[in-house]
């Protein structure tokens, strides 16, 4: 089986939960094979309870650590609190920064821009209409090397559940700290524009 930092396409399902308390993330093969999974980690019982009863959680910072099939830690993904437009700061599973994903603007086609450690442009996530939910990821030239969507063409409809799920497709051109970049972007256009309905978000603003 391919693992999760090679595997061309990666379904990524959030895990159905009655109360949004924990961020919970499986990633799949096209045919429902477990590559690993993400988790909301550093959350108090107190912290749970903020978000139970209040709408504040977009005001919250984030971490998320995502998981290879064996539990061997790939990366870590911490969100700063935010108003309007998100950043995820980017680490290996061995604590060295990668790199960092911003959200360039609020209205409109929602983009991103993929920072490396030094500060040097690595690509950018251009979202392809105003709901937010078909991105193109592409490299420094331009040249799409990525995609994020919803469209679950050569996908078992066995591994669907009542949760959000996207679909996250990856060139096997891409490697090192960009691959890594980008699979942290299939966990970040989630975290940065669907997690805060409670909240003022993206897609709030502009269904109408």
């Amino acid at each position: 089986m391919t693992s999760l930092l090679e595997a061309p396409r990666l379904v990524v399902n959030q895990k159905a939960k009655l109360v949004e308390l924990t961020n919970q993330y499986l990633i799949r093969d096209p045919e429902g094979n477990e590559l690993g999974h993400v988790e909301q980690e550093g959350q108090s019982k107190l912290r749970k309870v903020v978000r139970f009863v209040t709408d504040v959680d977009q005001f919250l910072t984030h971490t998320l650590g995502v998981y290879d099939a064996n539990g061997t830690k790939l990366l870590e993904l911490t969100r700063p609190r935010k108003v309007f437009k998100s950043r995820l700061l980017v680490k290996d599973g061995a604590g060295r920064q990668v790199g960092e994903i911003k959200q360039e603007n609020v209205f409109g086609k929602i983009r991103f821009d993929l920072v490396g450690s030094q500060g040097q442009t690595l690509g950018k996530i251009k979202a392809e209409n105003w709901r937010a939910w078909d991105f193109s990821i592409q490299d420094v030239t331009d040249r799409e090397i990525g995609r994020i969507d919803k469209k679950f063409v050569g996908i078992a409809k066995a591994i669907f559940t009542t949760g959000d799920n996207y679909v996250v497709d990856i060139s096997d051109e891409v490697h090192g700290d960009l691959r890594l970049m980008a699979l942290g972007a299939a966990v970040a256009v989630d975290t940065a524009l669907k997690q805060d309905a409670r909240g003022f978000s993206v897609t709030d603003a502009v269904d109408f």
